[in-house]
């Protein structure tokens, strides 16, 4: 399974981005794998519309299975990850991408 999380960093230790759209990076995480990757997300910030399903498309784009961000899509990335299959959580705010991705293992956060 491949994870998103929104990112104001790189790396585990980076805080996630309560946004998803603008969210500056997305750290993307292959469990099968064990191989992560951090993406750019700053050009979307050009843009004065879409910035969501830009997003979103990038998830696609990744083969991303599960999104983790703090406060959620906005309404048109949100039907165009559920039309993808793409499983959004939210409410990880406030933690690292590694505090999200534990909080996601143990059911802590909202789906």
């Amino acid at each position: 399974m491949k994870l998103a999380f929104t990112t104001k960093g790189k790396g585990w230790d980076a805080e996630i981005d309560p946004r998803f759209g603008r969210a500056e990076f997305l750290f993307i995480y292959d469990e099968e794998n064990n191989e992560s990757v951090n993406i750019d997300n700053s050009s979307v910030s050009e843009h004065a519309h879409g910035a969501g399903p830009m997003t979103a498309q990038l998830l696609i784009n990744n083969n991303v299975n599960v999104l983790i961000t703090g406060n959620g899509a906005g309404g048109n990335a949100a039907r165009v990850l559920d039309a993808a299959g793409i499983r959004s959580f939210s409410g990880a705010d406030d933690m690292t991408v590694k505090e999200a991705y534990e909080a996601f293992k143990k059911g802590g956060l909202q789906g």
